[in-house]
């Protein structure tokens, strides 16, 4: 993906199986066999995204990390590829400069550091929510990976960034907040000129909820404004030179929101 002269590099870092139930207690697979077409389930990606500026190269999501969770039939999330999706491209963990992470699930902030706590990208700022800092970094009572939780609260001030209010990272690369789906949930916007896209983060776990808006996901802390953020997003996909992608979005395919008589979404 380009936008500009900037490129976007999507990686997958593994797997990410979901059941009907991931969406809501209330979904089933019916009219949408298309979708969770394997075993009545949903096969898709755990995704990263390295930005490349002519200043900067910025990596969008941490991954799973080399790491399994399985929560039986909503879901299960198999890591453990970042690295070798940035060696295809050329890159090494030295080369990155900073990682923004849309949140601190564990399939977002898994490579940050490896199991003793020391940094995986050891030349890099890392972009954090604040309220998600709160909520998961400083509560011990929410669930984090240990060694996550040591590396950030050991972090070296100067190189961690948290953030409560949209700012930029790099020229072209900017953060608006997008909470509900957790805390200090945060998107990423590339832009040059009039071209935009929007890296989403799980703000929309997946285009299907553009037509099932009720469709929610096991991981939200706050459905409502959740839900109420995925129409702001959607609205905006509807820019005729404006397109994005989730981390989840299957096989990381950037795409719009197309009105007419009905909304609907291409890639």
């Amino acid at each position: 993906m380009h936008v500009g002269e900037i490129e976007i590099h999507p990686i997958a870092d593994g797997t990410f199986r979901a059941g009907p139930g991931y969406f809501g207690e209330h979904v089933t697979a019916h009219g949408h066999e298309d979708y969770f077409n394997r075993d009545g389930k949903a096969w898709l990606p755990i995704g990263c995204f390295l930005i490349r500026t002519r200043a900067k190269t910025i990596l969008v999501d941490a991954g799973m990390g080399p790491a399994i969770r399985d929560d039986g039939e909503r879901r299960l999330l198999v890591g453990g590829q970042l690295l070798l999706g940035l060696r295809a491209i050329g890159v090494t963990t030295n080369d990155v400069d900073a990682v923004v992470c849309t949140h601190l699930h564990a399939d977002h902030c898994g490579w940050l550091f490896d199991a003793a706590g020391h940094p995986t990208f050891p030349n890099a700022d890392i972009w954090v929510g604040l309220a998600d800092w709160h909520h998961f970094v400083l509560d011990p009572d929410i669930w984090m990976f240990d060694h996550i939780r040591f590396g950030l609260q050991n972090c070296e001030p100067a190189r961690l960034r948290l953030i409560s209010h949209d700012t930029t990272v790099a020229p072209g690369v900017d953060l608006t907040m997008t909470p509900g789906h957790t805390p200090g949930h945060l998107s990423v916007i590339v832009s040059s000129g009039v071209q935009r896209a929007l890296l989403l983060g799980d703000a929309i776990v997946c285009p299907i909820q553009l037509d099932e808006p009720t469709w929610q996901s096991i991981g939200d802390v706050d459905p409502e404004l959740a839900a109420q953020v995925r129409e702001r997003l959607f609205r905006e996909l509807e820019g005729s030179n404006t397109f994005g992608a989730g981390a989840h979005f299957p096989e990381l395919q950037f795409g719009r929101v197309l009105t007419g008589q009905l909304r609907r979404w291409v890639g």
